[in-house]
C-alpha cells in the first residue's frame, strides 16, 4: 500500500497552498486516473509520491513505513516515474544500459542482471531497441524505455504523467495495452491523464482534484453516471458515455463497442 495521509503542499512560503489535507492510497495491482484542470495539482502529487517534491506538512507512507523524507533515489526501488517528457529521464547511450542501470546501483551483475534486463525489455517490447540511443526514439518507444527502466527494478508501482497526449491511436492502445498488463501482474499504474475515453473504459478508480482538495474518489462509472458537475471540475463526458445516457435504461458505455451493442439491444436487433 502507498499512502497520502494529511497532505499540505506549496512552492514556497509565499506562494498558496496547492494541496490541503490530502488522503489517498494505492494499491498493487490497481488502475487509477487522477484526472482535474491544468494546475489542479495532479503533477504535484505524483512528484510528492516519488519524492521529487517534500510536504509542508503531511506523511507519505509505503507499506506501513513512513519514507516522507526518503530521497527518490531510495523510492526508485519501489515507484516508477515516466515522465511526461522522457527523454528528460535518460542520460545512458543505449537502451540496454538505461535498463539496466538502476539494478546495477544496486549491486546486481552477472547472469542475474542479464536476465533482469531481458525480461523488462521483453515485457515493453523493445528488445530489438537494445543498441539504439533513447532519446532519438520516437515519444512512445522512449516511455517503454523508461517503463522497462522501472521493471529491472522489481517496482510495485508505476506512475505515467499525460502518456498519451499527442500520440496517436495506435500508439496510445499500444501503450494503454501494456498499462493492463503490468496492472495484471500485480504493480500498480498511477496515471495522470485528460483522456477521459481512457479513463471510463481502462481505470479501476479515478480520483479528480479540484480547489486543492479530493473531489472525487471512486469508480469511473460513478465519476460519469451524471451525479457529479463534471463541468466544475473542469471534465468531459466522453462520447460513449454521453450517447448511453441516451438509451432506455441509461446503460454505463464505457466505448463505442458497448454502446453499440447497448444500442443493438435496445432497438431488438439481437
Amino acid at each position: 500500500m502507498l499512502e497520502m495521509s494529511k497532505i499540505f503542499f506549496r512552492y514556497n512560503k509565499k506562494s498558496p497552498m496547492i494541496l490541503e489535507g490530502i488522503n489517498i492510497s494505492f494499491k498493487e495491482g490497481e488502475f487509477v486516473c487522477i484526472v482535474g484542470r491544468n494546475g489542479s495539482g495532479k503533477t504535484t502529487i505524483t512528484r510528492l509520491l516519488t519524492g521529487l517534491e517534500m510536504p509542508v506538512e503531511g506523511k507519505i507512507i509505503h507499506d506501513d513505513e513512513d519514507i516522507t523524507k526518503m530521497k527518490a533515489s531510495g523510492r526508485s526501488s519501489f515507484i516508477g516515474y515516466v515522465f511526461q517528457q522522457p527523454d528528460r529521464q535518460m542520460f545512458m547511450p543505449t537502451v540496454e544500459e538505461e535498463v539496466d542501470f538502476g539494478p546495477i546501483q544496486k549491486g546486481i551483475k552477472g547472469q542475474k542482471l542479464k536476465e533482469i534486463v531481458e525480461e523488462a525489455l521483453e515485457i515493453c517490447k523493445i528488445s530489438d531497441l537494445r543498441n539504439k540511443y533513447p532519446r532519438t526514439l520516437n515519444r512512445g518507444n522512449q516511455q517503454r524505455v523508461a517503463i522497462a527502466s522501472a521493471l529491472a527494478m522489481k517496482t510495485k508501482y508505476i506512475i505515467l504523467d499525460e502518456p498519451t497526449s499527442g500520440q496517436d491511436n495506435v500508439e496510445k492502445l499500444r501503450l494503454v495495452k501494456l498499462m493492463k498488463d503490468l496492472v495484471s501482474e500485480g504493480i500498480g499504474v498511477i496515471l495522470v491523464t485528460h483522456d477521459m475515453d481512457i479513463v471510463a473504459q481502462y481505470s479501476d478508480r479515478v480520483i479528480a482534484i479540484s480547489n486543492n482538495k479530493i473531489a472525487f474518489d471512486g469508480n469511473p462509472d460513478e465519476l460519469f453516471s451524471g451525479k457529479y458537475h463534471l463541468k466544475e471540475l473542469k471534465l468531459a463526458y466522453p462520447d460513449s458515455v454521453l450517447l448511453g445516457r441516451e438509451l432506455k435504461g441509461q446503460p454505463y458505455c464505457k466505448n463505442m463497442n458497448v454502446f453499440m451493442k447497448e444500442f443493438e439491444r435496445v432497438k431488438g436487433v439481437i
